[in-house]
C-alpha cells in the first residue's frame, strides 16, 4: 500500500509532542516516499510540589512550547519554508480548569497525586463500575479524569481543559476537546463517539463542562495574533487536530503491514494492546481490565495501560543522587548478561506510581513475594526488564482472548524500541517476531494526519503507515528457543 502524496504546497509541519518527563517541538516534512524529522527545541517536563500537590508547572511548560514553535518557524525558514500547521500531542487524563475570561485557575494538577484515590468510592456509590464500563469502556485507574473531577470543590464558571486542548486554547483562544484523550476521561461514550452526558449529571456536573469535540484533522484555529507574533509565524498559521493523547498518536505510525498485529508503546508508561473497529464492552474484558479508547479514523486502541521505563528511569534517578550514573548501554548491558529466571515484580502495582527511591521500592515488593533481589543495579535492571516483558505476554494473551483476535507479530514503537534487551525478551516471552521501531512514533504520527489534513498525503491509516515503513530504521527480534 502506498501513500500518495499530492502536488499541493503542504510546506512543514510542527509537532508538538509533550510526555510525563520531557517535551519537543519537532518539525516534520513529507516527501513522496518518507517522513523527515528534526527535533528543534527539547526541554523537561515532570511534576513539582506546588500548594500541597503534585502538579505540573503549565506556565513554564506553554512557555516552553512556545520557544518550540519560535525555532520551529526560524528552521523552516532557514529552509525556504513555512510552518503550515500546527499538532499538539501530550499524555492523558489530566485538564486544567479556566474561567470565562480564559484565564487558567490553577496549575494542573498530575495524575501522579494521589487525590484522587478517595473519589473512587464516592463515584462508584453513584455509577456502578459495570455500567460505567459498558458505556465507556475505560480501564479503571484511580486517577481517570472522572476521579479526579470529583475531588474538585467548586467548578461553576469553569471549564476543564484536556493539557493539549489548553495548551490549543492558548494558541488560538478557541476551546474544543479532541476526541482520542476525550475517551481516557471516563466520561466518554465509547460507541457513540460522544459524551457521556448522563455520567456527567449523574455526578453532578455540568454538561458543557468539557468543551465540544473535534476529531483528528480537523482545524481548532488559527493563532491569536499576540502568540503568531512571538513564535514569528503567520497569524493564519492554523492549529490542526491530531491524535492528541499521545499514544493514539504513537499507534497511527505503527509500521504495520499486516492486520493481525499487537503494538507496545513504550515509554514512561507501556501501552499494550490491538487495533480494533469495535470497541469491547464485555464482562470479562472488565474484570481484565482492558480500555477501549478511540484512536485517529474512528479505530479503537483497545490496550492496557501498564507499567514502563518509568521504573528503570526513577531507579537510574535514586542511584545518580548516590553517586551512581553507568550509561544506560552499559547498565543493560550488565543485567543481559545476568541467568534467566530471575525475580520479577507486578509493574503496575500503584506502589510504583509514586517518585520515590524506586530501586528500594522494587526490592520490598520481591522480599514480599518471599524472593531475594541484590541491591545492584544490573539485578534490578534485569527484575524491571524480565518483568516488563512478562506482563506484554501476558496482557497480549489476554486481549486476543477477549477480542478473538490472534496476532502474528508484535510492533514496539517509542523510546523502548531502542531498549535491545527488552525488545529480545519480549520475544521471547510472547513467542512471536518483534518489529521494534520508530522511536519517533508519536511525532510520526502527529504529522503525517497534519499532512493528511493540509492534503498533501491522501488516504487511510494504510497508506500513512506505507510512509513509516518507507522512512524508518526497524529492527526483527525472534524468539530465542533457549529462553522460553
Amino acid at each position: 500500500m502506498t501513500a500518495h502524496v499530492s502536488d499541493v504546497d503542504g510546506g512543514m509541519f510542527a509537532a508538538v509532542d509533550i510526555g510525563a518527563s520531557s517535551g519537543r517541538v519537532i518539525l516534520g516534512r513529507v516527501t513522496e516516499d518518507d517522513v523527515h524529522l528534526e527535533v528543534v527545541h527539547r526541554f523537561p517536563n515532570g511534576v513539582l510540589e506546588i500548594d500541597g500537590g503534585l502538579r505540573w508547572d503549565f506556565n513554564a511548560l506553554f512557555t516552553e512550547v512556545l520557544t518550540g514553535l519560535a525555532a520551529a518557524a526560524t528552521a523552516a525558514a532557514a529552509q525556504g519554508e513555512r510552518v503550515a500547521s500546527i499538532g499538539i500531542d501530550t499524555w492523558a487524563v489530566d485538564y486544567g480548569l479556566v474561567n470565562a475570561a480564559g484565564d487558567l485557575t490553577a496549575q494542573p494538577f498530575s495524575y501522579r497525586d494521589d487525590r484522587s484515590r478517595t473519589a473512587v468510592e464516592p463515584v462508584h456509590r453513584k455509577l456502578d463500575p459495570a455500567r460505567l464500563y459498558g458505556t465507556t469502556g475505560l480501564q479503571f485507574l484511580q486517577f481517570n479524569t472522572i476521579y479526579q473531577l470529583a475531588t474538585e470543590p467548586d467548578l461553576d464558571g469553569l471549564q476543564a481543559l484536556l493539557i493539549p486542548d489548553l495548551i490549543a486554547f492558548l494558541l488560538t483562544g478557541q476551546r474544543r476537546t479532541e476526541a482520542t484523550n476525550a475517551s481516557t476521561t471516563g466520561l466518554f461514550d465509547a460507541v457513540a463517539g460522544e459524551w457521556a452526558t448522563e455520567f456527567l449529571t449523574a455526578l453532578g456536573l455540568r454538561k458543557d463542562l468539557f468543551p465540544p469535540l473535534i476529531q483528528p484533522g480537523e482545524t481548532i484555529g488559527t493563532l491569536l495574533p499576540a502568540i503568531a507574533a512571538q513564535v514569528r509565524l503567520p497569524q493564519d498559521t492554523r492549529v490542526v487536530a491530531v491524535g492528541s493523547h499521545d499514544t493514539a498518536s504513537a499507534v497511527a505510525a505503527v509500521p504495520a503491514q499486516e492486520e493481525d498485529f499487537a503494538y507496545i508503546s513504550s515509554g514512561t508508561w507501556s501501552l499494550v494492546g490491538l487495533e480494533l473497529k469495535h470497541p469491547v464492552l464485555t464482562e470479562a474484558s472488565r474484570e481484565a481490565n482492558f480500555t477501549n479508547e478511540r484512536g485517529v479514523d474512528g479505530t479503537i486502541r483497545y490496550l492496557r495501560n501498564m507499567g514502563g521505563l518509568w521504573l528503570l528511569s526513577e531507579c537510574q534517578r535514586t542511584w545518580a543522587e548516590e553517586g551512581f550514573r553507568p550509561e544506560l548501554p552499559a547498565l543493560l548491558a550488565a543485567a543481559a548478561a545476568l541467568p534467566p529466571g530471575g525475580p520479577q515484580i507486578n509493574p503496575d502495582d500503584p506502589y510504583f506510581i509514586a517518585p520515590d527511591n524506586m530501586p528500594e521500592r522494587i526490592r520490598g515488593a520481591v522480599r514480599r513475594a518471599g524472593e531475594i533481589l541484590p541491591n545492584d543495579p544490573a539485578a534490578i535492571t534485569r527484575c524491571i526488564m524480565d518483568s516488563l516483558a512478562a506482563g506484554y505476554a501476558r496482557t497480549i494473551r489476554d486481549a486476543e482472548r477477549l477480542a478473538d483476535r490472534p496476532v502474528d507479530v508484535v510492533h514496539v514503537v517509542g523510546g523502548g524500541s531502542q531498549n535491545q534487551l527488552l525488545c529480545q525478551l519480549t520475544a521471547d516471552a510472547t513467542g512471536r517476531k518483534v518489529v521494534a521501531g520508530p522511536v519517533e512514533a508519536t511525532a510520526l504520527g502527529n504529522v503525517l494526519v497534519q499532512a493528511r489534513a493540509a492534503g498533501y498525503v491522501a488516504g487511510g491509516l494504510g497508506e500513512l503507515r506505507a510512509l513509516v515503513v518507507g522512512s524508518s530504521p526497524l529492527q526483527v527480534f525472534v524468539p530465542e528457543l533457549s529462553r522460553l
